[in-house]
């Protein structure tokens, strides 16, 4: 990227500018139909749409008011009435005009007789409805009121003109200065502050584009592009942030420009790649829950993220090496003692370790107990902003015929083989009718050709309420498969029910992945559990905060929440899936370092404070940043989008501050050593990855160790008081107690991953080779093999590069331990480099040397 810097800043500038002008060519508009196919209401609601699909389409409703005094059934009020609704049947997609004045409908005139409702049926779903139709029955509503007489007000509502579609505002704009201030705070400079703002918004753009582009082609609904949005912008600052930051900390350190793009990309732009991934993981893992939306929605996001790594790695490097010396941190004139804000947070945090667990597990938990109460729902009119006319509409039928209105139930059965279609169905008007919870039957009828039979439903709860719900389950259970109950409010009911099981066995996917991917980063246990548990503290206090806001209404006014009661029914799993890429991605940066100097040092407490304070500036922009982008689509944001961006804001707060720049120190404080114990079989069986790029640095940094030119096979510090070096054709033998010498053979075979100093053997740094080194080593185990003689002898005859022996003594007999000595001493003659290990020296193996680990004495 660094040598063909010029043609890899054109290409992804043309892929932008021709992703963006093909996207807004053949797009086709984000379809917001949230359905699931094989659902009892879905079901329902597609064969109501092919027998009777008068009823099955998008509805506008006319609410026609009169002040006190006047009644909506005179008669020069119903003749206004009438024209109307002969103007509304000659719109365009309308099929039936129900007028409030129709005997074979109930409740559409109020109690008082200052209300009525025009029912207008279309014969499109909710997210087909074009602008033109909206606008020509907004045009009928207008005369009406101007007919209706002095005082007359007629509102135009209804799902069809349901305003759902997200859209940016000016706030998000103040998100992307409060990233640009941690930017500018953290680097100090304002070209090295502008590269990640401007990654992530051609990231961003880029994603928006291709969303819009695939609309030709499959269903997208405008939340997807708009989380896509969010979290494109979040993660693509925060990725370029963590490359960025890693390449001017080695430009201080004095490397060359090119030199240090490469060592950024290939450490820092490993632990991006290993942070997108998990974040892709988990979002692809939202098929799960089989609710087609939902998968297209997780897709959408985990393309952004997709898109933002790519940037990352590619586009960014190129971006730095334009920008070249302007880059590199100047000194500063004054040399002031350096202050560490973060040592005496780490110090505070670990200093009662118990306590810090206690407040951060029993807050968390607190925090977490109004989520109890969220309840899921999907958005509908009542959720959009004070003063818009659909909330207008929705509020005033409300007011003046009760919440059920707003939501009505549509019960279907099945009357071809009866001989009385009508009577059957008002029968069945009744029996509903008398059900705890209905309001009234607004409608009772069969369709047109004698097949099913059509009752609507009127309850007297809200759309959201859990009394609606619970009446929906009360005539399914009643009814069984008699009778189908469907319309938005039930396909809203199934949608946030299937939404709700798919919780745990995503919830599970998750935790299972996090303790998976952490055991392999970690090489540890304790680490996997903790960060795992953490995690879901983040989780649960995230969704309790969410209750209290958008449930119970608290701070409400304050974050301009319109509607409090429910939250959107995929709230729980979307946060879920993001928050988990995001946790693990602080995880990693943090205890990685705390991980590194722990092997580098073995002493676990100078290890938390040291890695602590060297990683935690980065977490904290990084964590920053991501707040302020999510929190800015809070205030301004879509009824839609607004839930989620604050479960993620309090969510990304929670886990960057309270579980891992606090808890994670105070559990590493109380595990001591403990926390990296790893079982050997487990620790063998699992592959080793390397985020952080750490084998890269291991490499560079030894790469003329022991001496530049060295020719070594084995070269091992830290178990001797000097360097273990062993060349070809040499026979090492390591004499003591058998647990030492069989470590530091282990060791020298890669065996062992935690090591106290540097290593190489053949070659290859360890332990970030291990892998390598085991494939082209060969290990003889005498105390576990039944005839190690003649296996160390047919081990010889291979002539390895290096054989290791463990436990030469073990071989019974003298004739069986002459011959595997012989075989030995033959391989160190054809090149092979030979370490045994025994308890006692053994003067006819005619080692070159002898290492006695008890006296840690060398011996010629």
């Amino acid at each position: 990227m660094v040598r063909h810097r010029a043609r890899t800043i054109a290409l992804w500038l043309l892929a932008i500018l021709a992703l963006a002008g093909a996207g807004n060519l053949i797009s086709v508009g984000a379809d917001d139909e949230f359905t699931i196919p094989g659902s009892p209401s879905q079901t329902a609601l597609d064969t109501l749409s092919r027998v009777f699909p008068q009823v099955s389409g998008a509805s506008a409703k006319l609410v026609l008011t009169v002040p006190d005094g006047r009644d909506v059934r005179d008669r020069a009020v119903r003749d206004a009435v009438a024209h109307a609704a002969d103007r509304a049947a000659g719109v365009e997609h309308v099929v039936a005009v129900v007028s409030p004045y129709d005997e074979r409908i109930a409740g559409a005139v109020s109690a008082r007789g200052t209300a009525a409702i025009i029912t207008v049926q279309l014969d499109v779903s909710v997210t087909e409805v074009q602008p033109a139709t909206r606008e020509r029955l907004t045009a009928v509503a207008d005369e009406l009121r101007r007919s209706a007489g002095p005082g007359a007000r007629v509102l135009a509502g209804g799902d069809a003109f349901a305003d759902r579609v997200p859209k940016l505002s000016p706030t998000e704009g103040l998100g992307l200065l409060v990233a640009l201030m941690v930017l500018l705070i953290t680097f100090g400079s304002l070209l090295a502050a502008g590269i990640p703002l401007l990654t992530a918004v051609l990231g961003v753009g880029l994603s928006a584009s291709l969303l819009y582009g695939l609309t030709a082609v499959t269903a997208v609904p405008s939340t997807a592009v708009m989380l896509a949005v969010m979290l494109g912008l979040a993660v693509g600052i925060d990725y370029a942030l963590f490359i960025l930051s890693r390449h001017r900390d080695q430009l201080r350190d004095g490397l060359a420009v090119d030199e240090s793009i490469a060592r950024a990309a290939a450490t820092a732009g490993s632990a991006v790649v290993f942070a997108g991934l998990t974040v892709v993981i988990a979002l692809v893992g939202l098929m799960v829950a089989g609710i087609p939306f939902l998968t297209t929605m997780g897709l959408a996001a985990a393309l952004a993220v997709v898109v933002a790594v790519l940037i990352a790695v590619t586009f960014i490097p190129a971006l730095l090496s334009v920008a070249g010396e302007r880059l590199r941190p100047r000194r500063p004139r004054l040399r002031l003692p350096k202050v560490n804000i973060f040592d005496p947070w780490v110090r505070l945090a670990t200093r009662r370790p118990i306590i810090t667990i206690l407040v951060i597990v029993f807050g968390l938990g607190a925090a977490t107990l109004p989520a109890s109460e969220l309840r899921l729902a999907l958005p509908d009119n009542g959720s959009e902003a004070h003063g818009s006319p659909a909330r207008v509409t929705y509020d005033t039928i409300t007011e003046h015929f009760g919440p059920g209105f707003n939501g009505p139930l549509i019960v279907t059965t099945s009357v071809i083989a009866g001989h009385d279609p009508v009577g059957d169905v008002n029968r069945l008007g009744a029996e509903l009718g008398a059900l705890p919870g209905v309001a009234l039957i607004a409608l009772a009828t069969p369709d047109p050709k004698g097949q099913v039979g059509i009752v609507q439903v009127i309850p007297d709860s809200a759309p959201d309420s859990q009394a609606t719900t619970d009446l929906v389950h009360r005539i399914r259970e009643k009814y069984g498969t008699r009778v189908a109950v469907t319309g938005i409010t039930a396909v809203g009911i199934d949608v946030s029910a299937r939404l709700g099981g798919a919780l745990l066995p995503f919830g599970l996917l998750v935790v299972g992945l996090s303790l998976v991917l952490l055991t392999m980063v970690f090489r540890s246990i304790a680490v996997p559990v903790k960060a795992t548990a953490g995690y879901l503290l983040s989780v649960g206090a995230a969704f309790g905060a969410t209750a209290l806001v958008f449930q119970r209404g608290r701070l409400a006014g304050v974050l301009h929440v319109s509607h409090t009661g429910s939250v959107i029914s995929f709230l729980p799993i979307i946060l879920m899936g993001v928050l988990f890429g995001l946790a693990m991605d602080y995880e990693v940066f943090l205890v990685s370092r705390i991980r590194e100097e722990y092997v580098h040092t073995g002493d676990a407490r100078h290890a938390i404070g040291a890695g602590f304070t060297a990683s935690a500036p980065v977490v904290v922009a990084a964590a920053l940043i991501m707040f302020a982008v999510f929190a800015a689509f809070v205030p301004e944001g879509s009824t839609t989008i607004k839930p989620i961006a604050f479960a993620l804001a309090v969510g990304v707060f929670t886990d960057a501050f309270l579980v891992r720049m606090t808890l994670v120190p105070a559990v590493l404080r109380l595990l001591g050593d403990r926390a990296w114990w790893l079982p050997g079989r487990l620790g063998r069986a699992l592959p080793a990855l390397d985020v952080e790029g750490e084998g890269l640095t291991r490499e560079l940094t030894l790469a003329d160790w022991p001496e530049p030119g060295a020719a070594d096979v084995v070269a091992i510090a830290g178990f001797t008081p000097d360097v273990l070096r062993a060349g070809p054709g040499e026979i090492v033998e390591i004499v003591g107690e058998p647990a030492a010498a069989r470590d530091l053979l282990y060791a020298i075979g890669g065996r062992i991953t935690a090591l106290p100093g540097a290593a190489r053997t053949l070659g290859l740094v360890l332990p970030q080779r291990a892998s390598a080194v085991r494939r082209r080593v060969v290990l003889i185990r005498c105390p576990a093999l039944a005839e190690p003689g003649r296996r160390t002898v047919a081990a010889a005859r291979l002539a390895p590069p290096l054989l290791l022996v463990e436990g030469l003594d073990r071989i019974t007999g003298q004739a069986g331990r002459d011959a595997a000595q012989q075989a030995l001493r033959a391989a160190a003659r054809t090149g092979t480099t030979v370490i045994v290990t025994a308890r006692d020296h053994d003067p006819r193996l005619a080692a070159t040397r002898t290492i006695d680990l008890n006296p840690s004495e060398v011996y010629a």
